[in-house]
């Protein structure tokens, strides 16, 4: 079997081994940068093609805040449902008929209201929003907030 002659003696005599003009083989200045950044004389399509699949392909957008909080929520109800299973891995505690849970530790900040509360649960949390609270309440169990309410502005979630 022949060994395949390389490219590079074939194109030997010849000034640009057949890449054309020496310009144009000098990094990624050429074709306006590497990946999809730069639009070119004809870029019309490709800022389309872009645009169709991701419309803030281009610049920054918006800004955050430096004292924006990120929340991480859960309703009352998915604790309820699985309280066995936080029993069980020691997120919750029973004292008294009374599920004590700190919501820190099970990696969340907020306590949502959705669905019907029929235990006694005494939950710490970060945020609450004033109906769980009042849930709570009337099941015969506390929620305490560790933070203040006053920064809702700039809480999001």
């Amino acid at each position: 079997m022949q060994q395949k002659r390389k490219k590079v003696t074939r194109k030997r005599g010849t000034e640009t081994h057949g890449h054309g003009a020496s310009k144009k083989r000098r990094g990624a200045g050429h074709r306006g940068g590497r990946g999809n950044s730069g639009a070119g004389k004809r870029g019309d399509f490709k800022i389309a093609k872009v645009a169709k699949y991701n419309n803030k392909h281009h610049g920054k957008y918006g800004f955050t805040s430096k004292n924006r909080k990120d929340i991480k929520a859960i309703n009352i109800h998915q604790i309820q449902i699985h309280i066995n299973k936080l029993l069980d891995s020691g997120l919750a505690e029973l004292k008294n008929d009374v599920y004590v849970i700190d919501l820190k530790k099970m990696g969340y900040n907020k306590l949502l209201a959705k669905g019907n509360v029929s235990l006694k649960f005494k939950i710490t949390a970060e945020i609450a929003t004033p109906s769980v609270i009042e849930k709570v309440k009337n099941a015969g169990g506390e929620i305490i907030v560790t933070t203040l309410s006053d920064n809702k502005e700039n809480i999001k979630g």
